[in-house]
């Protein structure tokens, strides 16, 4: 099996998950999302909860807030910093396994150059996302639409703040695909062939 590694960073509510899940279970390969919480948490001793929430997103959607934030360390200890230090080992630690598949986290960031990567970006309109997240996750919002754009708007932010790059920007992946007009098993079927195909 090759030892190609998949990273999907994905808008909230676009299905990024559930392909990353659904590809690494076609090619019989490990997927690595909530996996990675719960080695995160055993390797920093960080609660669950703050790692799912403060491992992908700024507090801020604002660049400037999140830096007076950031700046905040207390006795020269930043917990932040040492999510994402941890988070980077543990993303590390795992792609040296061999392949698999790896959700969010700036993964296509902290593997670029390392491994043989295939960068996804999956993204949807945000009618679908919306329709996605009451029917998924049964949020009852009455407009889901101002969740979506915080969450997006927070994610960007978290990753502009670590890696410099733009969030979401085609030139930092190999791929991007919408999943709501191309459907989730498309978005699988698609990602399957080119790690199997790759020449």
């Amino acid at each position: 099996m090759s030892d190609r590694i998949i990273t999907i960073s994905r808008e909230f509510g676009s299905g990024g998950r559930t392909i990353g899940r659904e590809t690494a279970k076609k090619l019989g390969i490990p997927c690595y999302d909530q996996e990675l919480i719960d080695k995160i948490a055993e390797e920093s001793g960080l609660n669950k909860d703050f790692i799912r929430e403060k491992g992908e997103y700024a507090p801020h959607s604002s660049m400037f807030a999140n830096s007076f934030y950031y700046d905040r360390s207390y006795g020269g200890f930043n917990v932040q910093d040492l999510l994402w230090q941890t988070q980077r080992k543990v993303i590390l630690d795992l792609a040296k396994q061999g392949g698999c598949v790896i959700v969010g986290r700036c993964a296509d960031y902290i593997l670029n150059g390392k491994y043989d990567l295939l960068r996804v970006f999956v993204y949807a309109s945000m009618e679908k996302r919306a329709e996605r997240i009451v029917k998924v996750y049964g949020e009852t919002d009455e407009v889901p639409h101002k969740r979506l754009e915080d969450k997006d708007k927070r994610r960007r932010a978290y990753y502009r703040l670590y890696t410099d790059l733009e969030w979401g920007m085609p030139q930092n992946y190999d791929i991007a695909l919408n999943a709501g007009e191309l459907g989730i098993e498309t978005c699988v079927h698609i990602l399957t062939e080119l790690y199997q195909n790759k020449g």
